[in-house]
Order: C-alpha cells, then structure tokens, then sequence
C-alpha cells in the first residue's frame, strides 16, 4: 500500500481539509503532518512551490490542493465515476477554490483595509456564490451536489461552510449563511453527523 502524507497549517480547515476528510470517511491510512504557522517559512522551502498543501505518495511530492483532493477521491470512492457527474463534482470544487481564493486575499489586511475588503465581500461575492451553491444543491436533489451520493464535491463545500460560520473571520457575520443560503447549512450539519467526521474532530479537539 502507498503510503501518504499530507503536510499543511495545524487548524481545522483550509485547503488540505476536504483531502484529509476524504481519507478518513475512506478508512485510508495517512500521516497527517501539521505545522503552527511560525513553522510555515521553513516548511515551504520543502515543497515544489513554495506552498502547502502538498501530499507525499512514497518518494513523490505532489502539490495543488485540487489535484490532491481528486486523486484521495478516487482512492476513498469519493469522486464520480462518469465523466458527467465527475464534472459537476469538479464545478463545485472550482467554485470553492474561486471564492475562496477571494478571500484570501483578504488576509495580511488589518484595520480598516479589512474590514472595507470583507465587508465587500459579505456584500457581493459571498452572497453570489452562496446562492449560486444553493441552487446547483437544489438543482442535483437537494441533498449532494453530485452523483446523488457523497462526494469531495459535498467535503470542499462543508469545509468553506464551516469556515464561513465559525467566528473567525473578523467582519464575516456567522450568520451570513443562514441568511443568504440556509440550505447549505442543512447540507453541512448532515454532514458534520457522519460518523468519520464527527471521529476526525473529535481526535483533533483531543489533541
């Protein structure tokens, strides 16, 4: 068996989130490699990048997050077979990756530069992906937004959710989603009650 290691920041979310959650529901054995972000200047001189998160599989270093949540899609059963649905499954993961890089250009902010930058972003982009992420859970049955089954598609939407509807985003109201698109909150209270995810956190809370 491959062995696999994921090296990425110690919180609960964020890119190499969707990819770990992946390989847990999949019962996957990996390394889980966490750094505290003072470590982060020393960490990327090791990656092709200079970025995380990347994945070990034995002697190879492979970076984008995306690519890596395919490929631990595959291997956990994760990420559609049929190229129609696999597509569907690759739309949401995009738009995600779309936002959330919006976001992130956000961070190294402060003050009032931040909060004119995130109030834009609660006032425009947030709610125009939000409901857009809605109507396409709407559009495919309500309850998965691919392959009527769960998908990484389903992992990477949970974990931005859940980012959104934390507190730790200074000027993003926790209830944004709620307002603007409370079906996606349905959607990621399911699938915060699986069992692999209600064990990842509890482990993570542990340690």
């Amino acid at each position: 068996m491959d062995q696999l290691k994921i090296t990425y920041f110690d919180i609960d979310g964020g890119r190499a989130e969707p990819a770990r959650l992946a390989l847990h529901i999949g019962g996957i054995a990996f390394e889980d490699h966490r750094f505290a972000f003072g470590e982060f200047a020393a960490v990327r001189k090791t990656t092709p990048l200079n970025q995380v998160p990347t994945l070990q599989v034995n002697d190879v270093q492979v970076t984008q997050s995306g690519a890596i949540t395919r490929y631990v899609g595959r291997l956990s059963g994760l990420y559609p077979e049929d190229a129609f649905q696999a597509m569907l499954c690759d739309e949401i993961m995009d738009g995600v990756e779309d936002v959330s890089i919006k976001l992130g250009t956000t961070f190294g902010l402060a003050g009032d530069d931040l909060k004119i930058a995130r109030t834009d972003l609660v006032n425009g982009v947030f709610p125009k992906y939000l409901r857009w992420l809605q109507n396409q859970l709407e559009s495919h049955g309500g309850e998965y937004f691919a392959a009527s089954r769960l998908t990484i598609a389903d992992l990477k939407v949970f974990v931005f959710i859940r980012g959104l509807n934390s507190g730790n985003l200074d000027h993003v109201p926790t209830n944004l989603v709620e307002t603007v698109a409370p079906k996606l909150n349905a959607h990621m209270q399911r699938i915060a009650q699986m069992p692999a995810i209600v064990q990842h956190y509890a482990k993570s809370t542990a340690a």
